[in-house]
C-alpha cells in the first residue's frame, strides 16, 4: 500500500468544480482521494492510497495518485508529491 500526497493549486476552479472539492474533503487517505484546501479554495493537498502489487514502485503509485486526482475533473497544476511505501513502515510495539 502507498500513501501518496500531492500539493498544488486549482487553475479557472468554477462554482460547481469549488462545490465538488468541499464535497470531496477530509484528511484521510482513500483510494478516490481527498482534498484539504485553503479559505478560498485555490490550493490544496490531495491524499491518496494506492495498492501495491509486489513489483510495484513509487513511480506506479505516483501514476495512480493523479489518476485519482484527474479523475476528479478539476483543473489543477501540481507543485509537489510525496509517495510513502507503507510496507517499509516498522511499527515498534510497547513492551509491557
Amino acid at each position: 500500500m502507498f500513501r501518496v500526497t500531492i500539493r498544488g493549486k486549482f487553475k479557472g476552479l468554477d462554482e460547481a468544480g469549488r462545490e465538488a472539492v468541499l464535497a470531496a474533503s477530509g484528511a484521510a487517505y482513500t483510494e478516490a482521494g481527498t482534498f484539504t484546501h485553503d479559505e478560498g479554495v485555490t490550493a490544496f493537498t490531495f491524499r491518496c492510497q494506492v495498492p501495491a502489487e509486489p513489483d510495484d514502485g513509487e513511480d506506479e503509485a505516483a501514476l495512480g495518485a493523479m489518476a485519482a486526482l484527474e479523475a476528479h475533473g478539476h483543473p489543477h497544476e501540481i507543485l509537489k508529491l510525496a509517495v510513502t511505501d507503507m510496507r517499509d513502515i516498522k511499527v515498534r510495539r510497547r513492551r509491557r
